[in-house]
């Protein structure tokens, strides 16, 4: 087992933040890398959505969204045909897509860690939801910023914008060039981030995405927003009900903790397969189940914050006991009980439970993305329609 993380180490993390420096901007973007390979995990069971506990929601013909202008829990159907919208469509804008590149020797919040590879931490003896990990340490990372500026935008005017995490996400790009000329959604910018690598606890990825602090959406504030506008001459808006986040997995969880810590920054959050469940670390006494604390403890216990949510989870989506088995790793049960206690609290939300789905699944997306960025951005303005 390799060393615990240097005292001097986790001071880093603590340093107050300062712009990062780009490495290189282009306008012209190669595709993106192929993902790295994953060992295969245990297929999860089939879950029913009318299971005993699951919230009541309203099963919709197969092959529909739920309407844009309604909260509530939905299910829909096993067949999942891609919205139009996500594909490009004849006489439609295209947006400009563009790339700079992070180097973490540039952040004062991510200097970088890693896992080494093949290794997993072990539960704590005294308390099982608990990981004990000695094999993170320092690393470096490179990480690649995709900015979309759609085609209407005016130079110089405050425009909304939404940060995606796990990016390039090339198909909300698409997604935003359809659904912007079809005045379904503001005419907004798109930031894409990728992560700083790995996965789960004691990854970049991890820290970035499962810590339970506004650390991320700080990064996000005083390292990336700031080069955005200069790199690309725009100007985003400082209005919360015009900044939104979104993701996938844990890129999901961290879309809501930017938004549940910072809501002065943010009041928008779509999320498909969230995980929130208990993979924060290092551990954290005022959150010691990470973000399945979202459901336990910080929205039932907390006022209502001005959030606008979006939420997916898929009928096989992750099931993993793991080594912890400490009953917090069922994203299936972490969303519906997500969808619960918003419901409990008055909160605007939209939740799909969707038939034939994995985590994060592809096709699920094609058909839903469109309807749930029309969803989230209900009440915002939106050039060329009538209020």
């Amino acid at each position: 087992m390799l060393r615990l993380l240097s005292i001097a180490f986790l001071s880093s993390l603590m340093v107050g933040a300062v712009p990062a420096m780009a490495q290189s901007v282009t306008q012209s973007v190669a595709p993106a890398s192929p993902a790295a390979a994953h060992p295969a995990r245990p297929t999860p069971p089939t879950r029913d959505p009318h299971t005993p506990g699951y919230v009541t929601a309203k099963e919709l013909p197969d092959g529909t969204n739920p309407p844009a202008d309604t909260d509530g829990n939905f299910i829909i159907g096993s067949t999942h045909t891609p919205a139009p919208e996500m594909s490009v469509q004849p006489g439609v804008p295209q947006g400009t897509v563009s790339e700079f590149v992070m180097q973490s020797a540039d952040s004062k919040l991510y200097p970088g860690i890693a896992r080494e590879p093949d290794t997993f931490g072990t539960p704590d003896p005294a308390d099982p939801a608990k990981l004990i990990m000695t094999t993170s340490h320092p690393a470096a990372y490179t990480r690649r910023v995709e900015v979309y500026v759609p085609k209407q935008y005016v130079p110089g005017t405050a425009a909304p914008f939404i940060v995606g995490t796990d990016g390039p996400d090339r198909a909300l790009f698409t997604a935003l060039d359809n659904l912007i000329a079809e005045h379904k959604v503001p005419v907004m910018i798109a930031i894409s981030i990728s992560n700083g690598s790995g996965d789960a606890q004691g990854s970049e990825r991890g820290l970035e995405y499962d810590t339970m602090s506004g650390r991320y959406a700080e990064f996000v504030e005083k390292e990336v927003l700031p080069l955005v506008e200069t790199k690309f001459h725009v100007k985003l808006t400082a209005d919360p009900d015009g900044r939104a986040t979104m993701g996938g997995s844990s890129g999901g969880s961290c879309a809501l903790i930017m938004a549940w810590y910072h809501p002065e920054w943010y009041h928008r959050v779509l999320t498909y397969s969230g995980t929130y469940v208990n993979q924060q670390w290092p551990h954290n006494a005022e959150s010691p189940h990470g973000a399945w604390e979202f459901h336990e403890h910080l929205i039932p216990d907390s006022p209502a914050k001005p959030l606008r949510l979006w939420m997916e989870v898929g009928d096989r989506d992750l099931f993993n006991p793991n080594v912890m088995r400490d009953n917090m790793h069922d994203w299936v049960v972490a969303n519906e009980d997500m969808a619960k206690v918003l419901a409990a609290k008055g909160y605007h939300y939209q939740f799909v439970f969707a038939r034939n789905a994995g985590h994060t699944d592809h096709a699920v997306k094609q058909q839903t993305l469109a309807e749930a960025l029309e969803y989230l951005w209900q009440g915002y303005p939106i050039a060329g329609t009538k209020h």
